[in-house]
């Protein structure tokens, strides 16, 4: 009688769920934001290569970058008709332009380079159709083919068309099916912030909130953004406040740690 009267004292404790880590919940945010950065990474210097060495201008129709096992490639193409690849840059992961490789030679896509280029032409149609994207003075828009995990989508992130200045939101994430047709696109900031700095200077960095639509963690978009200016803010973090948690990016070692919200005024309280 006592054993089993223990067993049921026991069994609750047993299967009362462990306490869920925000900071481990996020890690595939955080994931998806560094696969982001480092397209837009190869976009930044494969099209400041491109133009250096690719003389027919005319010809260019756009510009992708996607992740190739430890490498990532920035590819340009024709505007023909039917367009072929006209120009590959290959970055390693250091990102530096005097080691890329630079191939001008004229080739078809490949299989996944026709899959990114197909959702990311179907994304730019919807986005100069539908009223619901909205574009900025002195600023442009970046598409972002991915395809991970059978999942194909194109993020759009607002880039800013001079220097000194940081812009986040005013991103937008598009969903395609299996047959590369649009069933989702999503605002992921209702508003767009814009963040002056100096170059060359320290600071202990900015913040922004979340609304509730736009979820209790800091965007892959986010992400990308800081990990792009970074090194050229001089922040030392930046805050993402929400009403459930604070996410906090450590913009020297690309690191992200949530704290619950409450947990972290009590904190900040306790400072004082």
């Amino acid at each position: 009688m006592k054993k089993y009267l223990f067993l049921l004292w026991a069994l609750p404790a047993c299967s009362m769920p462990a306490k869920e880590d925000p900071t481990e919940l996020a890690q595939p945010i955080v994931e998806e934001g560094k696969m982001l950065y480092r397209s837009e990474m190869a976009s930044w210097y494969g099209t400041d290569l491109f133009r250096d060495f690719y003389r027919e201008q005319d010809k260019i129709g756009g510009y992708f970058s996607y992740a190739d096992k430890d490498k990532t490639k920035c590819i340009f193409f024709s505007n023909a008709d039917t367009p072929e690849v006209i120009g590959t840059i290959t970055f390693d992961s250091t990102f530096i332009p005097d080691k890329a490789t630079i191939e001008l030679a004229v080739r078809p896509f490949t299989d996944t380079e026709e899959e990114l280029y197909t959702i990311r032409t179907r994304a730019l149609y919807a986005m100069v159709n539908d009223s619901f994207f909205r574009r900025y003075e002195k600023t442009d828009w970046n598409l972002v083919p991915l395809i991970s995990n059978n999942e194909k989508k194109v993020y759009v992130l607002t880039g800013p068309a001079e220097d000194g200045v940081v812009i986040l939101g005013n991103d937008y994430l598009l969903t395609f099916d299996k047959a590369y047709a649009l069933v989702d696109q999503k605002r992921l900031h209702k508003s767009m912030l814009t963040l002056p700095y100096e170059p060359g200077t320290t600071s202990e960095g900015g913040m922004h909130t979340h609304l509730p639509e736009t979820g209790d963690f800091i965007t892959a978009t986010d992400i990308c953004t800081l990990m792009l200016y970074g090194k050229y803010t001089g922040w030392k973090q930046h805050i993402v406040v929400s009403d459930k948690y604070v996410n906090i990016w450590d913009c020297t070692t690309n690191k992200l740690t949530v704290i619950p919200a409450a947990q972290y005024n009590k904190t900040k309280e306790g400072r004082k």
